[in-house]
């Protein structure tokens, strides 16, 4: 490979300035750093467009490790240290050459020490930091452990001895999915067996992905571990059971919500993760448009009535409730929530847990909290008429209500309540609006790029006004999973009850004459709403028609 200084190619290619390069150089003088992971974090270059340079200019290849067979034992051939070191991952073996791809292929002395280590010759390519730690997580962590848990299948009566020691590899095998999907921001985490092995499966933004393929008579062993760490009956296989873990991550802890079921292949568990660090708590964080920031203001600031956060499992209603809670609790407030469960705990309030085993119901800690003096209330989920009807009663005496529905759009959770045995008067009088939901992908930032919208997608777009020369899209990047997407933002409709619209309710008029009248009000759709995002460039055309496109 031609030896040549990365900076002096990047100037001569016009990428960068001569101050740029002379502000990096100076940068990597206090850090230790390399020039590359310095111009990203400056963000004078992106990752893409430096795996591009080296691709196109000096001929590097480049390996899309998601899509490359990777063989475990020849990843190993290079020690756990050296590739966490040089982030570097042996993919391919030919007689006396090991091609090994690279977070930085032009490191000559990583080059050398690699050779020294493995006795090979080294071929270089290039991956993204990103792609090049996850597979270092994946072969050198879980993927040795389930080696190492291949020779142990525990008898019956030495299963709990096993599943309690800290030192045994099915401890450190859970500890390891668990870690690695803090990792890649995974709010939920799937082990779902089949009938040959058990899938580990991550929802990262939204999606599933299958993570791992594990032998299935690993299934005891882990659904055991997970229920220990739960505090589960690891006995009871017959049932479903619900349980909670505190997870240890060093520098902080967090909530795992877990919930086992039986199927034919055995027990399903699913782990939600609840990372404080990622949850939404200011309402300027949650992605409402100005228009509906304002409305939305105005309604967690009436002085009493019921407001509505409603949407599917999934959807950010949780993050709005905690955000208008935050927005609205002062130390001059009582403010009192009941939840099942409560996610986030919160300063400055007081947050109930619903526990039904012991007759601890929505409904009855509402009317506890009734005594309690409040003055706003938060009840995480209205599921049943008498939930309903203490919450509105609640607002007819003067307390502000904070709760969430399950409907597919603002207007029917009106009707919705009616439907529930509420009387039309009193949902009149209570209501102060309603807040529907989604959340869709945000374009990567590392790879987004211009494109020209496609004749249907500017049909949708002038369908609500909208015209544009270009959108934005994701190319699919390390940092993003090859997906084109990155994190997720919230698309809202908001409906505030007025006068006419009370008078409506009042006379029990149907679902689509509320709707014509709210129409008639200038109101947004969530899917105006998405796709004046997508016409922005924060999302697509395309994620918001999947979102709300209805079957």
């Amino acid at each position: 490979m031609q030896r040549v200084r990365l900076g002096d190619l990047l100037l001569e290619m016009g990428m960068i300035s001569q101050e740029q390069l002379l502000d990096v150089l100076e940068a990597q003088k206090s850090s230790k750093e390399k020039f590359g992971e310095l111009l990203i974090r400056k963000k004078i270059l992106t990752e893409e467009q430096l795996i591009e340079v080296l691709e196109f200019q000096l001929g590097i290849p480049h390996i899309n490790l998601f899509r490359f067979p990777l063989d475990p034992s020849i990843v190993r051939l290079i020690p756990e240290g050296l590739a966490r070191r040089y982030l570097a991952l042996a993919v391919k073996k030919e007689k006396n050459h090991l091609t090994v791809a690279m977070a930085d292929p032009m490191d000559f002395y990583a080059i050398e020490d690699l050779r020294m280590s493995t006795g090979f010759v080294i071929d270089p390519a290039i991956a993204s930091r990103a792609d090049i730690l996850t597979f270092i997580e994946r072969v050198y962590t879980i993927s040795e452990t389930v080696e190492e848990l291949r020779s142990l299948v525990p008898k019956e009566d030495e299963l709990e001895q096993e599943v309690t020691n800290e030192e045994s590899p099915v401890v450190r095998l859970v500890n390891q999915i668990i870690d690695q999907a803090v990792q890649q921001r995974v709010s939920d985490i799937h082990i779902d067996p089949d009938d040959q092995e058990v899938l580990v499966r991550y929802r990262i933004d939204g999606l599933l992905q299958t993570q791992q393929s594990l032998p299935k008579y690993m299934q005891g062993m882990i659904t055991a571990r997970i229920k220990i760490m739960s505090d589960l009956n690891i006995a009871e296989r017959r049932l479903p059971q619900d349980g909670r873990i505190q997870f240890d991550l060093g520098l902080h802890m967090i909530d795992i919500r877990v919930s086992t079921l039986p199927t034919v292949n055995g027990e399903k568990c699913v782990l939600r993760l609840l990372d404080a660090r990622n949850a939404v708590m200011d309402v300027n964080r949650l992605g409402l448009s100005a228009e509906n920031t304002t409305h939305f203001q105005s309604m967690i600031s009436a002085s009493h009535g019921v407001v509505l956060i409603t949407g599917p499992t999934g959807s950010g209603k949780t993050s709005t409730l905690y955000a208008a809670l935050r927005s609205v609790a002062t130390p001059q407030k009582n403010v009192i929530t009941v939840e099942d469960p409560v996610e986030y705990r919160l300063t400055g309030l007081s947050q109930v847990q619903v526990n039904q085993s012991v007759g601890m119901t929505f409904a009855r800690g509402l009317r506890s909290i009734l005594r309690q003096d409040p003055d706003i209330i938060m009840v995480g989920e209205i599921r049943d008429t008498e939930t309903a009807e203490v919450a509105v009663r609640a607002a007819l005496t003067g307390h502000l209500v904070f709760s969430t529905l399950h409907t597919n759009d603002a207007v029917s959770t009106i009707t919705r309540l009616m439907d529930m045995g509420i009387e039309s008067f009193l949902v009149a009088s209570s209501l102060v609006g309603v807040v529907a939901q989604r959340l869709v992908r945000r374009v990567c930032s590392e790879c987004a790029e211009h494109y020209t919208p496609t004749p249907a997608e500017m049909a949708w777009l002038s369908q609500y006004g909208f015209s544009v020369e270009h959108l934005m899209r994701g190319r699919g990047c390390g940092y993003c999973t090859k997906t084109g997407y990155r994190g997720r933002i919230a698309i809202h409709e908001i409906v505030k009850t007025d006068e006419n619209l009370r008078s409506l309710i009042v006379n029990r008029r149907s679902e689509k004459e509320l709707r014509d009248y709210v129409l008639s009000q200038q109101f947004r759709s969530m899917q105006e709403d998405g796709l004046q995002k997508a016409a922005l460039g924060i999302t697509t055309v395309e994620e918001v028609m999947r979102v709300t496109m209805r079957e």
